[in-house]
């Protein structure tokens, strides 16, 4: 599988990395055998996938847990990335929860720690303070690099402005959320930032598993896609849904004059942009990521990433450039 440098490091990760959120199970989730996740977590190493991204706030640790106890024979052969939540930034608390990771992970070092979400004011903890911490993990070799996720350009600016080296900055981007293209991915591009993108199938909307808004599941349709009527939305906004569903026809139909799935389009199409380091793809089981790995392969012609472009320019417009999709403007947590 094709290698990318990510950022400035000399971390290479391969073009697909694993999402392990799902692999705990849980809320929004259900039940996950826990042989199948570690069977996945093998089957990507065979597959040629070296990044495996996970976070202390997925399923309250036990996504951490089981990537640590499937790679602990083979730790040699993965890039393992975690994320600390922001309220956990305090120097002290910091230090306590990089060395649970460290234990749940069943590792002695982390190759890429990340601030989940930017540290708000809201937070009493200090953005300075926070990467002085992460800086000094580093240099006591508890974590190889530095990221940051879900960061707009206003917090990159302000972690940048610390003096610590940060190498990624990881996103939600995808056919149908686009709005990092407006100031954020030009942004880490210009600074030398490896982009991490997530929700590359948009949790199943561009694998064609629904047909209309009301086939999604509620955990699924909290969105700014969705109208802020559906049961578990926050963001307040009118929404999206014919948009999204017009967009996704005409991503079908492109898909199907081209002969394949409308996932693997959807994938290969992330991952040609410029400036993409790796997609994650979360797949529960393995016959999920044998069939999204088959993306790898194919590279979408230039002609064809206009008409992707194209077909789904209304929503982007219509989404704006708010690259929070929970949130609406007002309360969005990426500035």
């Amino acid at each position: 599988m094709e290698k990318r440098r990510l950022g400035t490091s000399e971390i290479e990760v391969s073009v697909f990395g694993l999402g392990c959120w799902p692999l705990g199970g849980g809320p929004g989730w259900g039940d996950q055998d826990e042989r199948e996740s570690i069977a996945t977590v093998h089957a990507a190493l065979d597959y040629g996938i070296n990044f495996f991204d996970t976070a202390e706030g997925y399923n309250n640790g036990r996504s951490e847990e089981v990537l640590g106890k499937a790679l602990e024979d083979r730790r040699d052969k993965a890039l393992i990335a975690t994320k600390v939540s922001p309220t956990n930034t305090e120097p002290a608390t910091l230090r306590a929860h990089c060395e649970a990771s460290l234990r749940r992970l069943r590792t002695d070092y982390i190759d890429l720690y990340q601030v989940h979400w930017p540290i708000w004011p809201a937070t009493n903890n200090s953005v300075e303070d926070a990467f002085a911490t992460l800086l000094d993990l580093q240099q006591e070799g508890k974590i190889r690099a530095i990221g940051v996720s879900n960061h707009g350009v206003e917090q990159l600016r302000q972690v940048l402005a610390t003096g610590v080296p940060i190498v990624s900055n990881q996103l939600c981007y995808n056919l149908l959320s686009r709005a990092i293209e407006s100031e954020i991915l030009p942004f880490c591009r210009e600074h030398g930032l490896g982009v991490i993108t997530y929700m590359g199938l948009m949790q199943g909307l561009l694998a064609g598993i629904y047909r209309s808004p009301d086939e999604v599941p509620p955990f699924r349709a909290r969105t700014r896609h969705f109208s802020k009527d559906r049961p578990m939305a926050r963001h307040g906004e009118p929404g999206a849904e014919a948009e999204t569903f017009a967009a996704l026809e005409r991503i079908r139909q492109i898909a199907d004059e081209l002969g394949y799935p409308m996932a693997h389009v959807a994938l290969a199409w992330v991952a040609s942009k410029p400036g993409i380091s790796c997609v994650l793809v979360g797949s529960r089981k393995r016959d999920q990521l044998a069939r999204n790995i088959e993306a790898a392969s194919l590279k979408l012609p230039p002609e064809v990433i206009a008409k992707l472009d194209e077909a789904t320019e209304e929503l982007r417009i219509k989404l704006g450039p708010n690259a929070d999709y929970w949130q609406g403007q007002e309360n969005s947590r990426i500035r």
